[in-house]
């Protein structure tokens, strides 16, 4: 799987946010800063974070950005899908919505077996996990695994 930089830009003003006083506005310069996130990106990326209903915004010299909700309930697929859609389509289809022949018949279990371990992964950890630091135990074990930190 390729993360975009759309998705982990998300992710990370994401937690910018989430890590700040719950509904107390945070300007987009601020959040750019703090992540080193190009400004423009990033209003892009908030524009469809709001569209998504994880953010709500408010202009003007006290304006700026904040999680509609608590961080603990964000998890990292929420920001993803509302920045990215579906975690896992082929040429613009669910895996579900794939049909193969011949030697490729079972092709779409593999897709749908990939589907349900980035589910696995990306709807367990929530934005309260990674600003605390604390993982579950689950995903901790995933990066224990031998071969896990190896580049292939």
């Amino acid at each position: 799987m390729r993360i975009s930089a759309k998705a982990d830009y998300a992710v990370r003003a994401s937690l910018e946010l989430g890590s700040r006083p719950a509904g107390i506005p945070t300007k987009g310069t601020d959040l750019a800063s703090a992540q080193e996130i190009p400004l423009q990106f990033l209003e892009q990326i908030l524009l469809e974070l709001k569209r998504g209903g994880l953010v709500r915004s408010r202009r003007g010299a006290n304006g700026g950005y904040w999680l509609t909700r608590d961080p603990a309930e964000v998890t990292v697929a929420d920001v993803i899908r509302a920045v990215e859609g579906p975690l896992a389509n082929i040429h613009e289809l669910s895996p579900e919505e794939t049909e193969y022949s011949g030697s490729a018949e079972r092709l779409r279990d593999v897709w749908i077996a990939v589907r349900a371990s980035l589910r696995a992964v990306l709807e367990e950890v929530t934005l309260a996990d990674l600003i605390a630091g604390d993982l579950p135990e689950s995903i901790s074990a995933l990066n224990d695994e031998p071969g896990a930190w190896e580049v292939r």
